[in-house]
């Protein structure tokens, strides 16, 4: 069997796959190699009987659960399985096995259990997320906020240690301060020695006798508290802060995880932002357009004053340049796009459309290129 392929390897899956995921895989590697489609062709013809073999196994759920807990082992009827015989070829293809008994092996003598091992080492606490919604100038400016949250917190009672001020934890009678206890297992391999984890003292090592009177031994307590958070210039929707130290507590003498806030920013009634650089849309008249005319723009930090010339078009842009966001750590600033919007006048009295119609009396073709050059192209088309 040391020849064989992984039944999983050969369908291109992992182990765990669905029912599902090894039906689709086995179907489209099937079609791929079907002897009709590739006809004398060695090749192909032994990879469809590989292919066969493995969804034969992992289609039928009793064989896929001896293969998945004993590999190739578990689908051989002359395995052995009748006591240690079944090694008599070795431990070629037994990699599964060691799966199935995970740290069995640790007591003889094919290395310690290091699960175990790092129960006892420090470790890190877990990380938290908190999501905080600012406005639009807060993001572009940077600000300093305060947040108010529930989470884990070191207990002061006891300073973490969770036992109770005065008292101490005491080496566990068990293990003797190991956190692990050995134990004998038969299987059908025969007896084998494992390694666990004490449940004296849930593989700590330690007894607490006298549990703080705060946080029970856990050694923390659930607190709400407030936690200052420097938003830096220049930060978007999605943008994340991280403030080490600020998670949970560690384990164990463990460093404590960190905090994490997402950003979510309110939009502006003017501006709208894409990356450093902001847009704007602004309404102009037909005068201002036709006869050109010195605008009022607003920015971020106050108003400035921008000359459109002479018949400026609808829908024209312009730039300002360095009139955009300043991200924190950076000296280039972005820009601000003026876009201009031509106004056509409503409501209008017969005065005033007694004066347009004078205006438009007064304005030939050749005041309106666009127009004249449409009407030509129509002519040409129509012949009229």
């Amino acid at each position: 069997m040391a020849d064989k392929r992984d039944y999983y390897e050969v369908l291109g899956l992992s182990k765990g796959a669905s029912d599902e995921e090894i039906k689709k895989a086995f179907r489209k590697m099937a079609m791929k190699y079907h002897p009709d489609k590739n006809p004398d062709d060695k090749a192909a013809e032994e990879k469809f009987k590989e292919l066969n073999e493995a969804y034969s196994i992992l289609s039928d759920p009793d064989k896929k659960d001896k293969y998945d807990r004993f590999g190739f082992a578990g689908v051989d009827p002359n395995a052995g399985f009748g006591g240690a015989g079944g090694f008599n070829g070795g431990f070629g293809g037994f990699e599964d096995i060691f799966d199935m008994f995970g740290g069995m092996f640790g007591g003889g003598g094919f290395g310690g259990s290091s699960s175990q091992q790092r129960r006892n080492a420090p470790m890190k606490g877990r990380d938290l997320q908190k999501a905080m919604k600012i406005t639009f100038e807060e993001a572009v400016f940077g600000v300093k906020k305060q947040i108010r949250m529930s989470k884990y917190v070191t207990c002061d009672h006891c300073s973490g240690s969770g036992a109770e001020p005065g008292t101490s934890k005491t080496t566990c009678p068990t293990c003797n301060g190991s956190g692990q206890v050995n134990s004998v297992h038969r299987t059908p391999f025969g007896q084998f020695q494992s390694v666990g984890p004490c449940t004296n003292c849930g593989g700590t090592g330690k007894i607490i006798e006298t549990p703080c009177t705060e946080c029970g031994g856990s050694g923390r307590v659930k607190k709400s508290v407030t936690i200052s958070v420097d938003i830096p210039a220049g930060v978007d929707n999605d943008s994340v802060i991280s403030i080490r130290g600020h998670g949970e507590p560690g384990l164990n003498g463990g460093p404590a995880g960190d905090l994490y806030i997402v950003l979510s920013v309110e939009p502006h009634k003017l501006f709208k932002r894409h990356g450093n650089d902001l847009y704007i849309e602004m309404p102009i008249t037909f005068a201002q357009a036709a006869l050109g005319d010195e605008i009022i723009v607003p920015t971020l930090e106050d108003k400035v004053s921008y000359k459109i010339p002479a018949g400026t078009q609808p829908d024209t842009t312009f730039r300002l340049r360095g009139k955009g966001i300043t991200p924190a750590r950076s000296s280039r600033s972005g820009d601000l796009y003026v876009k201009v919007n031509l106004e056509v006048p409503t409501k209008l009295t017969n005065k005033q459309k007694k004066a347009v119609e004078e205006m438009n009396k007064a304005l030939d073709s050749e005041c309106y290129q666009k127009k004249k050059r449409f009407s030509e192209t129509v002519k040409d088309l129509f012949g009229k």
